[in-house]
């Protein structure tokens, strides 16, 4: 009997989409998902390995359903004067999100954020039937407080997604739009950090103590080389922690996934040691496209996008061909790198320079 997914009584605002995900393909260079290219060393591996022993003499058992352990880790982590009661972990910052929206967002509400950014945050919003608006980023791509508060008045948000450095463009928001922003409207206001251990400025976690209204949403998948762990994390005052917890799911965070955090949070130093190697990698990139004639958006990240192309899908196409995987994704025209290994980014640029620059598409 035939039998597909027309069959079934989907949800109307469902019928025809199609799973979120970037390509996952087997190929020599893998530059499309902004992971960090370094596992953690054969020491950290051995304790998480050891770790998971432990836990698993457990497994007969749930876990901690509020994971204080690693909760109290990430606190230490973050400093500025946080306890486990300002922090909320989940199955990656994704899981973040969907808890701050089912809390805060759903029917007759909105979030409102600002494009090109990252393209799970209508998804996130279509999940919990939460309101989904935009407004653009300036032709730079980045924003100011002017732009964000005339965006805020004019639709009146319950929550406001400002995400810095920004995915897929690598700009960041100064802390006078957060400032301005949570002065001038009552939306829960997140900043979205997951990329911020690469960049230099300062985080809005200087901001918590006066702003209660204020999320600052990270994840352990860069900077702690951990994206096979599933572990993101927000920090917050104790009642928005509290919110989650109200519509968390029960026991979401395995006993395995929050002894292998906590172990890396336990080498934070060396790990974190590979992203400045990694924002250093991105910044070189950069460098050498621009010598080559490509457009580069200025990125405080550890990926870059470069244009523009007539044709990107058939570049995206011809570097596959080379086994170079990288994200076609962002602005019209536009590719995104995300940093590799010396090794990779090296077999990257030999590629570009190979391309034939008659074939439409292969280069700016």
């Amino acid at each position: 009997m035939s039998f597909s997914l027309n069959d079934l009584p989907l949800r109307a605002d469902l019928v025809g989409e199609e799973p979120y995900g970037a390509p996952q393909l087997d190929v020599p260079v893998v530059l499309n998902v902004n992971e960090n290219p370094y596992p953690p060393s054969p020491l950290i591996r051995q304790e998480m390995a050891a770790a998971v022993v432990r836990a698993a003499g457990g497994l007969n058992r749930y876990p901690d359903r509020e994971a204080l352990g690693l909760r109290t880790d990430l606190a230490a982590y973050l400093g500025h004067g946080l306890t486990a009661d300002n922090i909320w972990a989940a199955n990656g910052s994704n899981e973040v999100m969907s808890h701050l929206l089912t809390a805060f967002g759903g029917p007759g509400r909105s979030v409102l954020t600002f494009t090109p950014t990252y393209s799970m945050y209508p998804e996130y919003a279509r999940n919990t039937f939460t309101g989904y608006v935009t407004e653009p980023r300036n032709p730079d791509f980045t924003l100011t407080a002017d732009l964000v508060l005339d965006a805020v008045q004019r639709h009146d948000p319950t929550v406001v997604v400002i995400t810095t450095p920004n995915n897929p463009t690598g700009t960041s928001v100064g802390l006078e739009v957060f400032e301005a922003v949570l002065a001038g409207s009552d939306a829960i206001v997140v900043a979205d950090e997951a990329y911020q251990e690469f960049s230099g400025r300062p985080s809005a976690l200087e901001l918590l103590a006066e702003s209660p209204r204020l999320v600052v949403s990270r994840t352990m998948s860069k900077a702690f080389a951990l994206a096979g762990g599933r572990v993101g994390y927000l920090a917050a005052h104790p009642a928005i922690v509290d919110a989650c917890r109200i519509v968390r799911l029960p026991y979401h965070l395995s006993a395995q996934t929050q002894a292998v955090a906590r172990v890396a949070l336990a080498h934070a130093d060396e790990l974190l040691a590979q992203v400045r190697s990694l924002a250093a990698e991105a910044r070189s990139f950069e460098a050498w496209a621009r010598e080559h004639g490509y457009d580069v958006v200025d990125s405080e990240a550890n990926f870059t996008l470069i244009g523009r192309f007539p044709d990107r899908h058939r570049v995206w196409q011809d570097l596959l061909d080379r086994g170079i995987l990288i994200r076609e994704t962002g602005p019209d025209g536009f590719l995104r790198v995300s940093a590799g290994t010396p090794q990779e980014m090296n077999l990257l640029k030999h590629a570009l320079e190979d391309l034939d620059p008659t074939r439409e598409g292969s280069r700016p």
